[in-house]
């Protein structure tokens, strides 16, 4: 059996010749996860992009992806896949997305101001899209990962006050025709929604295809579903990496710091001394959280 410490380059070629080892779950796999997590899992498909966290159906079994991986074999290793128990008492961790490690009250406290329309309900509702979101690693990294998403979060709409972005004129800019799929929504269809402003069509056809919603020809359900709004959320935090090298959860959960995170949602504006008085204002957030949740920041805050 290829083991976690045998190295991703490896296993890719050991992919390519064919001569990969398989694995059977056994009693001892490490994640696990609430039945409606996996009542939602889709079958795994070859070819697919998987990233950290997604959990599949493969063969009448449940596996969670251990590192992004271009749609290879849940059996191929642990370094990519580990077997999934979905009876939620596996003990891997916080497998419920009902015990999110954040609590409502905490969730209020961290934003007295914020717009009816973000609701709690609407959080968790998109926590099942990403099981491996603040439930990855010890509970100081879970803990510190739900800080770092919710204080960018903060930063972006201004203690989750604004739903949409405010500027108007910049509207009709986020169209991009060279797409071979276009704007079908309008040239102006296409601005920034929810907590972390997804904004160009390119961006609103990928996280469509990847939370199964046609986004693409209706982007206004983002600013009108709360669940949908935070969806989209967690899918540029767990699977993009903007003008970073990595995704803002890798960041967290492999410890490179809070201000890895800040790289992959504005990096090219406000690192590098590019804006600092942003910076500081995310980091100053991502101390309060940290601190509402009994956490530590970690090192690298800065970018």
């Amino acid at each position: 059996m290829l083991r976690r410490r045998i190295i991703p380059l490896l296993l890719a070629a050991l992919v390519a010749s064919g001569l990969t080892a398989v694995f059977t779950p056994s009693a001892t796999a490490v994640g696990s996860a609430a039945a409606g997590v996996c009542d939602t899992a889709p079958d795994w498909r070859q070819g697919v992009w998987y990233t950290t966290g997604n959990v599949v159906r493969y063969n009448g079994g449940y596996y969670i992806a251990e590192h992004d991986n271009p749609g290879y074999s849940p059996t191929i290793s642990t370094w990519y896949w580990d077997p999934y128990n979905c009876s939620g008492d596996g003990g891997g961790g916080n497998p419920d997305p009902s015990g999110f490690v954040v609590s409502e009250a905490q969730f209020n406290q961290m934003f007295p101001s914020r717009n009816g329309f973000y609701t709690y309900s609407g959080l968790k509702a998109a926590l099942s899209s990403y099981p491996g979101f603040a439930n990855t690693g010890s509970d100081t990294v879970k803990k510190r990962e739900a800080a770092a998403f919710l204080a960018n979060v903060s930063h972006e709409t201004g203690g989750l006050v604004h739903i949409v972005e405010q500027n108007t004129a910049n509207y009709p800019h986020y169209c991009d025709w060279g797409r071979p799929y276009g704007c079908p929504a309008g040239q102006a269809a296409y601005y920034g929604r929810g907590p972390i402003q997804l904004s160009w069509n390119f961006n609103y056809k990928a996280a469509g295809d990847a939370l199964g919603l046609n986004l693409l020809n209706n982007p206004w359900l983002v600013e009108r579903d709360a669940a949908v709004a935070w969806k989209t959320a967690l899918w540029y935090w767990n699977t993009q990496t903007g003008p970073g090298t990595m995704t803002a959860h890798n960041a967290i959960v492999n410890d490179r710091g809070f201000g890895e995170t800040i790289r992959a949602i504005n990096g090219s504006l406000e690192c590098n001394g590019g804006n600092p008085g942003q910076v500081q204002s995310r980091v100053n957030k991502f101390r309060q959280f940290t601190q509402i949740l009994g956490t530590s920041t970690g090192s690298n805050l800065y970018c």
